[in-house]
């Protein structure tokens, strides 16, 4: 994301989590991170989060916690953070008159389909700590744009995939422990189906977004409109692979079964008709971007070690 708007000459300032290290995560290889603002803080912190957002035209509000599994282990810190998060950034962005605020939101928020595709008007089901971390958000954003004026659009991602994902997610999970010499792949369910972005078509949608100005105080949904199971998924990624696999369901990683969200496609048209943004990158492609950058950086995961 960051990336993408200095490509479209926006000055960037990047709000990364403060460490001891004086560590930006995946800014560290950015080519461009000469070329924009570093600020380290904490997105809990109101005073950090003020102090990022003053002077700024525009917020994408990325910040969160998206582990599923980890929100079974600790809901507190997924309102602390999620929910008081993006509180610290609407709160924020209206004290210092931001005129567009981009909240990220979540597939997550609908629960299982209860109709296919799934539109903007579907009900929101919180199946898990985090799903319901991320209604909350939305709606506290909704609100402030309701009751204060605040120029909010909520970015409601399917399933985003691509070069520098996080180890708990599925694709590096598949790809990593391939890369690894396992022969046995350990999943969580495998018969749940998702709807599969690319990272690049993924913020190209979100630059859409901003520029619309059709979209203030709405949702709008990115997705492909296409989905796959995540045994199909890990089929692809061993042909891709050329990889001969064994597929096991570990139970560790098996969500509760009122928990799992069995069935997601996305309904784009919404997105289309406003902005004429399409996805441009056919899975196989993208699963082939992904895994050649999963191996170039090999090091930065643990794929025998189970990350909640």
């Amino acid at each position: 994301m960051a990336e993408a708007c200095l490509a479209r000459g926006f000055g960037v300032r990047a709000f990364v989590r403060y460490n001891g290290r004086g560590d930006w995560g995946w800014l560290e290889s950015s080519p461009r991170k000469g070329d924009m603002e570093v600020v380290a803080g904490d997105i809990r912190d109101y005073d950090a989060v003020a102090a990022a957002v003053r002077g700024r035209d525009a917020v994408f509000h990325l910040a969160a916690l998206i582990g599923i599994p980890y929100s079974y282990v600790s809901p507190l810190a997924y309102v602390r953070t999620n929910v008081e998060g993006t509180y610290n950034v609407l709160q924020a962005a209206r004290e210092n008159g931001v005129g567009d605020v981009l909240i990220t939101s979540t597939s997550e928020t609908y629960g299982t389909a209860q109709y296919t595709p799934i539109d903007e008007l579907h009900p929101l089901v919180g199946q898990s700590p985090y799903s319901a971390s991320k209604i909350s958000a939305d709606q506290l954003a909704i609100s402030f744009h309701r009751s204060f004026g605040t120029p909010v659009k909520i970015v409601r991602p399917f399933n985003c995939y691509g070069p520098r994902q996080s180890a708990r997610a599925v694709v590096p999970t598949i790809v990593t422990q391939i890369q690894a010499g396992r022969r046995e792949i350990r999943l969580g369910s495998l018969h749940p189906t998702r709807d599969l972005t690319f990272v690049h078509d993924t913020v190209a949608a979100f630059l859409a977004v901003h520029d619309s100005d059709r979209l203030r105080g709405e949702v709008v949904n990115v997705g492909t409109g296409r989905e796959v199971s995540v045994r199909d998924l890990a089929g692809t990624i061993a042909r891709l692979m050329k990889a001969d696999v064994e597929l096991a369901a570990d139970p560790e990683r098996i969500r509760p079964a009122e928990s799992e969200v069995e069935r997601l496609v996305c309904n784009n048209a919404k997105l289309v008709a406003a902005t004429g943004w399409r996805p441009s990158t056919g899975l196989d492609e993208g699963l082939a971007a992904t895994i050649g950058w999963l191996s170039a950086h090999a090091g930065a995961y643990k794929p025998l070690i189970y990350n909640v």
